[in-house]
């Protein structure tokens, strides 16, 4: 039997597996490839992901490291992803929300399971520098957990492998919320990623917004990069701009997801800042009928305050999932770092 390949399409998968080498930062073999491919819900057999792969290396898009080591991606691939066609990447942020709202597996009751993370590179040198900056946020609860994960340069933190010369450093992602709802039947439809203007130390606004839905970056990375946040004022002075994220539930799951808040909230799971009332805005956007808004604080708020202070910071929103137990209390990491005791 003769398999036809459409042009168009094949240019699609060598995109999606650009983007998995990117990620992953190692050389990375077909098997590998194939199975992260399902979880973009593309299925492709080791073979055809070979067959595309020399396609790629034709084009000087990878290249082969040894016999069976696999491939890494070159300067152009990275260049390609850049430049690749836009009707692929309008909406990339939304499939991946979705992706890892999937593969989530977190139960709160037996306090197991897998969760997702956003990874931060942050340079060797300046980490304690950067764990002093994010304190504040992580104090004052403007974040989705004060649970966080490290891992020394060269190793791998989940998909990904930390550079040479950082260390890697992730928070829980607030996508944890979309995945616990998803597992006990409740749909969150994911609007946008926005700036939260913050007085008092309640919610007030948001003044930037990026709908998930069109965009191909995770939006607390574009604000991030733009330098529009202000978490460390208010999480001090309780007035200030903070990443946050819009969504929205069915009314008729109200109670159920409020005990699913509170269960998460027992166990170190945070987020939620405000949760509205039925069609009715909140923080001045409006709702849909029959629909609940929620607000979740972004989980690289804490990353915020570092890159306020004019650290360096390599960001991969939504960039992996973790095991709950392998996290750590963000003040157990500090101490460790500056060398207290309890």
């Amino acid at each position: 039997m003769t398999t036809i390949f459409n042009q168009e399409d094949i240019e699609r998968k060598i995109l999606l597996i650009l983007r998995i080498l990117q990620e992953t930062g190692e050389p990375t073999g077909s098997r590998l490839i194939a199975r992260r491919m399902k979880d973009y819900g593309v299925a492709l057999s080791e073979r055809t992901v070979r067959y595309h792969l020399k396609i790629m290396d034709g084009r000087g898009l990878t290249r082969l490291v040894g016999r069976l080591d696999g491939r890494v991606i070159t300067e152009r691939g990275i260049e390609e992803i850049a430049d690749g066609r836009v009707r692929d990447k309008i909406g990339m942020s939304v499939s991946r929300i979705e992706v890892l709202a999937f593969r989530t597996t977190l139960d709160p009751h037996k306090k197991a399971g897998l969760l997702p993370m956003n990874v931060t590179f942050l340079p060797k040198g300046r980490f304690r520098d950067a764990l002093a900056a994010m304190k504040p946020a992580f104090r004052a609860g403007i974040c989705v957990s004060e649970l966080v994960f490290t891992a020394d340069e060269g190793d791998r933190l989940g998909d990904l492998v930390v550079p040479e010369g950082c260390v890697g450093f992730a928070t829980v992602c607030s996508v944890v919320v979309n995945g616990v709802l998803l597992k006990h039947g409740v749909p969150m439809d994911s609007k946008f990623g926005g700036i939260l203007q913050v007085k008092d130390g309640k919610a007030l606004r948001f003044v930037e917004l990026i709908y998930y839905s069109g965009s191909s970056l995770d939006p607390s990375e574009v604000f991030i990069m733009a330098k529009m946040s202000s978490v460390r004022t208010a999480a001090e002075e309780g007035e200030g701009k903070v990443l946050a994220n819009f969504r929205e539930i069915p009314t008729v799951s109200r109670e159920l997801v409020d005990q699913i808040i509170t269960n998460l909230r027992l166990i170190g799971i945070g987020g939620v800042l405000s949760l509205g009332e039925l069609s009715e805005p909140i923080c001045q956007v409006p709702v849909d009928v029959n629909k609940l808004g929620m607000i979740l604080y972004g989980g690289l708020n804490p990353v915020c305050c570092a890159h306020e202070a004019g650290i360096e910071t390599l960001n991969r929103a939504m960039s992996t999932i973790l095991d709950y137990d392998a996290l750590r209390p963000f003040e157990e990491v500090l101490r460790e770092a500056t060398g207290r005791k309890k």
